[in-house]
C-alpha cells in the first residue's frame, strides 16, 4: 500500500499556514486537477488527494489531531469515502468552496444537494466610471474656476425609458426567471447549472416592439456639456471626482462617476512646487551691490521688497503666505523670490570708465582675495 503524502505537502503550504492560505491553495489545486479540464497525468487521483488534505486542514479539530498524531490521528479521513454527492459529508468542509471553483471553471451557477446559485443578468449593475484629461492654465489652477467640459457618455434611452422596447411580455423561454437551468453530468457527479437566458438577456421579459433609438439596448451614447467648479489650488496630475456623471447603469443600477485629471500649463515667470511659488527676479549690478527697493509681482498683487546690499545671484527671500491657497485643505503656501544679478553686455563710454575706475579700487572682498592668493601660490 502506498504511503500517504503529508497533507501540508499536498497543498504546498507550511505548517503555520492560515485558514485563508490553506483555502487559497486548495482552490488553485482543485482547479488545476479537475478531471474535466486537467491534462495532468492521474488528475482524478490528485484531485481526490487535494480534497482529502483540505478536509483535514480546514477543520480546526482534525488539523489539531493530524499535527499531533499524523494520518492515524484522523483515521485516514476521506479514504475510500468517495465524494458523498459533493454535499460535504464525505469530507467535512463546506461544499460552497467547490461551488466557487466550479463557477470559475464553467462560468455557471452550480448546486449541491439540489440547490443552485443564480447568475442571472437581471440584477442592477452600476455604470462604468469615466476618466477625462483636462488642461488648465496656471491661473485657473491657482485661483479655481467654473469650467465647462464636453464628454461622450452612455445614458439611459429617453425614448423607451431604458427598457429597450415597447409592449412588455414575460419571456417565453425562461418564463420570467431570467435564467435557464440545465444538468451537466461529469465523472464526479451531476451538477445543475443556471445560465443567463439568451432570449431576454436575463431580464425575464421581452418586448413586442424594439426601440428604434437604442435598438433594444436601453442605452445610447450621448454628448453632454457639464459645468464643474474647479477648486483653487488644484495641482498637476490631481483628480477631481464628479459623482454620477459617468456611464449609465443597467437594470436600474446607479451611474458611474466622472474623474477629471488635470494638467497645468507652465507660466512664463512663476514656477510652482506644490503650494509654493518661485519667481526669478533680475537685478542689475548696482542694485545688487548697493541694495534697493523693488516692486515684486505676486499672485495677489504687487508688493514692495527690500533687497539688501551685497546680494548675489541665487540669493532668495521668502514671502510668507504669498503662495497658493488650497481650498480643500485650507493650507497656504509661500512665495520665494530668487535674485539673478544681470551682467551688462554693452556699456557706454562713461559707464565703461566707471567700471575701470572701480576695478582699480581696493574693495574688501575676502572671497576674491582668497582666490587671488590661491592663483599666485600655484603660479
Amino acid at each position: 500500500m502506498a504511503t500517504k503524502r503529508d497533507y501540508y505537502e499536498v497543498l504546498g503550504v507550511s505548517k503555520s499556514a492560515t485558514k485563508d492560505e490553506i483555502k487559497s491553495a486548495f482552490r488553485k489545486l482543485a482547479k488545476k486537477y479537475h478531471p474535466d479540464i486537467s491534462k495532468e497525468e492521474n488528475a482524478e487521483e490528485k484531485f481526490k488527494e487535494v480534497q482529502e488534505a483540505y478536509s483535514v486542514l480546514s477543520d480546526d479539530n482534525k488539523r489539531r489531531q493530524y499535527d499531533q498524531f499524523g494520518h492515524a490521528g484522523v483515521g485516514g479521513a476521506g479514504a475510500g469515502s468517495g465524494f458523498g454527492g459533493f454535499n460535504g459529508a464525505g469530507f467535512g468542509f463546506d461544499a460552497s468552496d467547490l461551488g466557487d471553483i466550479f463557477d470559475d471553471l464553467f462560468g455557471g451557477g452550480f448546486g449541491f444537494g439540489g440547490s443552485s446559485r443564480s447568475r442571472g443578468g437581471s440584477r442592477a449593475r452600476r455604470g462604468s466610471d469615466v476618466l477625462m484629461q483636462v488642461e488648465l492654465t496656471f491661473e485657473e489652477a491657482v485661483y479655481g474656476c467654473e469650467k465647462d467640459f464636453d464628454l461622450d457618455v452612455v445614458t439611459e434611452c429617453d425614448k423607451c425609458d431604458g427598457k429597450g422596447g415597447f409592449g412588455e411580455e414575460t419571456c417565453s423561454r425562461c418564463h420570467g426567471s431570467g435564467t435557464i437551468t440545465s444538468e451537466q453530468r461529469t465523472i464526479l457527479g451531476s451538477f445543475m447549472t443556471k445560465t443567463t437566458c439568451p432570449e431576454c438577456n436575463g431580464k425575464g421579459k421581452t418586448y413586442k416592439e424594439t426601440c428604434s433609438k437604442c435598438r433594444g439596448k436601453g442605452q445610447v451614447k450621448s454628448h453632454k456639456t457639464i459645468t464643474v467648479n474647479v477648486p483653487s489650488g488644484i495641482d498637476n496630475g490631481e483628480r477631481l471626482r464628479v459623482p454620477g456623471r459617468g456611464h449609465a447603469g443597467e437594470n436600474g443600477g446607479s451611474s458611474g462617476d466622472l474623474y477629471l485629471e488635470f494638467h497645468i500649463k507652465e507660466h512664463k515667470y512663476y514656477e510652482r512646487d506644490g503650494l509654493d511659488i518661485y519667481l526669478e527676479v533680475p537685478i542689475n549690478m548696482a542694485e545688487a551691490v548697493l541694495g534697493c527697493k523693488k516692486e515684486i509681482p505676486t499672485i495677489y498683487g504687487n508688493v514692495k521688497l527690500t533687497i539688501p546690499g551685497g546680494t548675489d545671484s541665487g540669493d532668495k527671500q521668502r514671502l510668507k503666505g504669498k503662495g497658493i491657497k488650497d481650498s480643500t485643505s485650507r493650507r497656504v503656501g509661500d512665495m520665494y523670490v530668487i535674485f539673478k544679478v544681470v551682467t551688462p553686455k554693452k556699456l557706454a563710454r562713461d559707464q565703461k570708465k566707471l567700471f575701470e575706475s572701480l576695478a582699480k579700487t581696493d574693495l574688501d572682498d575676502s572671497e576674491i582675495d582668497r582666490f587671488n592668493k590661491f592663483t599666485k601660490k600655484n603660479d
